[in-house]
């Protein structure tokens, strides 16, 4: 083993994780903070760590989807060995996906919990599981599923600990399940905060440090939500629904009940398309691609939209607009006029609020994420929630409602 420092890869502020984790002092250790807290790399040393010190102690990682695996909690993984300078004790096989401490057998898994299958089934031949990490914790349904599997995994250990690490970035609305569970106050839960201003400045770039202070002089909020990990809404969300999901190309590749909307802009207002597949028995959408941003014109437009868009899908858009959408479909573009009439934009709202889930990537869709998951309601000057959503921010959302508006229909 490489004689490495721990503080030479554990921001300060996780220190007390570590030592509370390596005592047991705590079942469950909740991390959350904005981008680049470098959360989940500390916690995959840690993991690496407690299954060393511990011949009986197994470890599983999951996430809500097994796709997403590989490329986010199996690399994070295999980084922190090589960093700890274990890679010869260490052997790791894709297929399955898992890593073996050579020296005794012990057994580091990778789990999707959309396989649930595989976890009631999950078995080790030494030892018990005594480590488990939910990343990207907000992906998941709700705490019912997160005991669920927790109850799937908690056997055996003897009277030994159990040491379960949870890591997110909190969402903006603080009526989320996770936000509500972190401050819901528990005695074998540690919950610890943190952001870039937490991580030495050499380790994050310069880049990095232009792009945090840029958004922090043009858009605060964002900023503070995305950055710092602040919980940004004021309480009048009006798409609680509205979740971070990352969508692997797999994933995507299986929808097959797509719906596209568009939203025309130029100048003031931007122009905006959006993909998305909905789930009508489990009342899910998923959001996975997007066109968005001022200036664009109909030609570039119908060019960028005629490479994104599927074929054989309709494009509903704002009927306000007939002779951009007669251009369109000149042009190829199989573009129509959404349904509009009174009270339309409010039970288009309604459909959307009704939903189980608004799944978004926001990596693929970030105008949409953001618009989504800050979308609230406003104030009366006294006090007193408006009834009426704002017209304002809400391209991304108006775009869905047109790509979305048969369905409205039929509700």
């Amino acid at each position: 083993m490489a004689n490495v420092k721990l503080s030479e890869l554990v921001a300060p502020v996780f220190w007390p994780v570590w030592k509370a984790a390596k005592k047991a002092k705590y079942t469950h250790f909740w991390l959350k903070g904005g981008r680049s807290s470098t959360k989940s790399s500390a916690i995959s040393v840690f993991i690496v760590l407690l299954v060393m010190l511990d011949p009986q102690a197994n470890a599983i990682c999951f996430r809500k989807v097994k796709e997403t695996l590989r490329d986010s909690v199996f690399e994070q993984i295999k980084w922190a060995i090589d960093k700890l300078g274990l890679g010869v004790y260490f052997k790791c096989s894709v297929s399955p996906m898992e890593m073996t401490y050579l020296p005794t057998g012990q057994k580091i898994l990778f789990r999707g919990v959309d396989d649930p299958l595989k976890i009631k089934s999950l078995k080790t031949a030494r030892g018990y599981f005594k480590v488990a990490w939910f990343e990207e914790l907000s992906e998941f349904a709700g705490m019912e599923e997160v005991n669920n599997v927790i109850l799937s995994v908690m056997r055996g250990g003897g009277g030994r600990p159990f040491l379960y690490f949870y890591s997110y970035n909190p969402p903006p609305q603080a009526s989320n399940w996770v936000n509500a569970q972190a401050n819901t106050p528990r005695a074998d839960r540690l919950v610890t905060s943190s952001s870039y201003l937490d991580v030495p400045k050499e380790w994050l770039g310069e880049a990095f440090l232009r792009e945090a202070n840029h958004q922090k002089e043009t858009n605060e909020i964002l900023y503070r939500h995305i950055f710092l990990g602040e919980i940004t809404g004021t309480g009048g969300a009006i798409f609680p629904n509205a979740c971070s999901r990352n969508m692997t190309d797999e994933e995507i590749a299986q929808f097959d009940n797509l719906r596209q909307g568009l939203d025309w802009g130029y100048v003031n207002d931007p122009f905006c398309f959006v993909k998305l597949h909905y789930d009508s028995t489990r009342r899910d959408v998923y959001i996975f691609d997007e066109i968005y941003g001022t200036g664009i014109s109909n030609r570039d437009a119908i060019d960028k939209v005629d490479a994104s868009a599927d074929p054989y899908t309709p494009i509903y858009a704002d009927s306000a607009e007939p002779k951009s959408i007669r251009e369109f479909k000149d042009s190829g573009v199989y573009v129509k006029a959404a349904d509009k009439g009174p009270g339309s934009v409010e039970f288009g709202i309604k459909f959307l609020q009704g939903l189980s889930h608004i799944y978004i990537d926001p990596h693929r869709c970030p105008n949409a994420w953001r618009e989504f998951s800050l979308y609230e309601l406003e104030k009366d000057r006294n006090g007193e929630w408006k009834h009426e959503p704002p017209d304002k921010n809400n391209h991304s959302i108006d775009a869905t409602r047109y790509g979305l508006c048969k369905d409205t229909l039929t509700w």
